[in-house]
């Protein structure tokens, strides 16, 4: 069973979600950095997930599609900051539309922050790789930041969902 926490940081609104993995550091950072391991993944459960383009470098996007059962189609995108393989990756993630242009989120009423940046560090231990993420949104509104806050909980739960199905995606080798 693998440990999953959550740590809010109350000053900024950060997002902070630790997970352990049963697998190598370089087998969970290739399924962050290859777009065949990504669409395997990715994503809420139950969602298919088609990788458009992916260039897994500094100022590299990750564009995506999102099948959702009963709810249709929704585009992301990733825009790498910084990559030092094996140990972290940072990206900023936005909902997009089919050209790769930034959109407001289809829920909250377009109230959700247009860009959420994420770091993502991996270290290794014994062949277990304790994964941290770090989501926090950036150039958003006070209402934006209040929101994002107020939804830590769901946050929590839909990222939980994610490592999941990256548990079971590592599980397989």
């Amino acid at each position: 069973m693998n440990e999953s926490s959550e740590v809010v940081n109350k000053t900024e609104g950060e997002l902070v979600i630790t997970r352990v993995f049963d697998a190598p550091r370089e087998l969970v950072w290739r399924a962050w950095s290859e777009g065949e391991r990504l669409a395997q993944w990715w994503g809420p459960k139950g969602c298919e997930v088609k990788v458009e383009q992916l260039e897994f470098r500094p100022g590299g996007i990750f564009h995506y599609c999102m099948k959702l059962p009963d709810e249709g189609v929704m585009w992301g995108k990733f825009v790498y900051d910084e990559i030092v393989a094996p140990e972290r990756l940072s990206f900023v993630d936005s909902f997009a539309d089919e050209n790769g242009n930034i959109i407001r989120a289809p829920f909250f009423d377009g109230g959700w922050p247009l860009e959420v940046s994420n770091l993502v560090s991996f270290s290794e231990q014994d062949g277990q790789t304790t994964m941290t993420l770090r989501v926090a949104p950036i150039n958003a509104t006070e209402d934006e930041l209040k929101l994002f806050a107020d939804s830590h909980g769901s946050l929590h739960q839909g990222y939980g969902g994610t490592m999941d199905q990256l548990e079971e995606y590592l599980a397989k080798g």
